[in-house]
């Protein structure tokens, strides 16, 4: 059934105006925001749908297709909390909290209902997604005129104080910024951006999602946050810098006496990878997808390698892909330990290339991946 139609059953008339927020994947530039490294986003064609209507009392009223065992799930805005049994509205609700705290309350209720077709815990920012749609529902229905900026800010903000998830800005911004045909070099410290033409011309982006459950794997995270901010400590006595990825991969290799083996080798990833990122706009702007796809390749094996975030079933999809015909480049898309990677690939190779990955990911794991096929998309808007 169409959301149309579930909007129609749940609230008893139609939606009066429509919303949509992407996913994301990056495209390059994985483990090093928090080094002080750039970050190479784009907004994918995947995402979440939103249709909405006016309410005369001050309650919010949330469905979600995807959820749709859990009913609708209704807030007061004069009562907007964490509730562990809310489930996925607590990302909804956290958008009003943060609007309300920052000087913008919502003046009346407002039924909500949601479909998304982002894979849920894949790493492709299906969390994010839904607070950005919200977030522009918000501001667009009650004219708050609010900057996109300060959307993606509120929406983090979510995540950090709402949910108590300690992560970055990125996902957010790439959803409120994204744009068709283009991918986000972005600075995630100074928030400095630049859009970098991705023109796919006769390829497209294939999503290979590993189904293994990403949870974040914290223990992991932290240890290799903390291995590259004491290998900074160690660099700083000697260089001025402010962040790890102000070196560059020839200053390590002088001072690398300075670090343990461990503090090296994690560093060694930060730098290069921070390094083939700024390759990366470089070549695409030039129009060299070819040497865009080595770039991807290239991350995947140092993330593998040195910063040891990949795990077997990345490594499989990554590894498959590179032997396959009209594959120009694969790598994980995330954080890792399990979540998405992604691939670019001819499109006349694109069925051949998920049939033979798909095999062979199936008989080494056990079970299957899941794949799709994304384009480059806008951001966070109303339709």
């Amino acid at each position: 059934m169409k959301l149309e139609n579930k909007f129609i059953e749940h609230f008893g008339h139609k939606h009066t105006s429509e919303f949509f927020a992407p996913g994301r994947i990056n495209l390059i530039g994985e483990h090093i925001d928090y080094s002080g490294g750039l970050v190479f986003p784009c907004a994918i064609t995947m995402g979440t749908k939103a249709l909405v209507s006016k309410r005369d009392d001050n309650e919010l009223h949330f469905y979600s297709m995807n959820m749709d065992d859990l009913g609708v799930i209704s807030v007061s805005l004069e009562d907007i909390v964490y509730n562990k049994a809310d489930n996925w509205v607590n990302y909804t609700k956290g958008m009003f909290k943060k609007f309300e705290e920052a000087g913008f309350k919502a003046s009346h209720g407002l039924n909500i209902a949601y479909y998304g077709n982002i894979p849920y815990a894949s790493g492709l920012s299906s969390s994010a997604s839904i607070e950005m749609v919200t977030g522009v529902i918000i501001n667009d229905l009650f004219n708050f005129n609010l900057e996109m900026l300060d959307i993606v800010k509120l929406a983090q903000k979510v995540e950090n104080e709402f949910i108590g998830v300690s992560s970055g800005i990125m996902d957010q911004f790439a959803i409120g910024f994204g744009q068709s045909e283009q991918a986000i070099l972005l600075n995630t410290n100074t928030l400095d951006y630049e859009y970098v033409p991705l023109e796919l011309e006769d390829n497209s982006i294939v999503i290979m999602n590993t189904n293994k459950k990403r949870g974040l794997a914290d223990s992991a995270y932290n240890e290799r946050r903390a291995t590259c901010d004491a290998a900074f400590d160690k660099l700083s006595e000697k260089y001025n810098i402010k962040h790890l990825c102000d070196l560059n991969s020839a200053q390590l290799e002088e001072s690398k006496d300075l670090l343990s083996e461990n503090e090296y080798i994690r560093s060694r990833h930060a730098i290069s990878e921070n390094e083939r990122t700024l390759e990366a706009s470089k070549v695409l702007k030039a129009g060299n997808l070819a040497e865009f796809g080595k770039l991807m390749n290239a991350s995947h094996i140092s993330l593998r390698d040195d910063y040891e975030v990949t795990g077997i079933e990345l490594d499989t999809l990554a590894e498959t892909a590179w032997k396959q015909p009209g594959c120009l480049g694969a790598r994980v898309t995330g954080a890792g330990f399990g979540g998405c990677a992604i691939a670019i690939v001819n499109n006349s190779k694109v069925d051949d290339f998920i049939e033979n990955v798909s095999k062979v990911y199936t008989k080494e794991i056990g079970y299957d991946a899941d794949f799709y096929v994304a384009s480059v998309g806008d951001g966070a808007k109303q339709i």
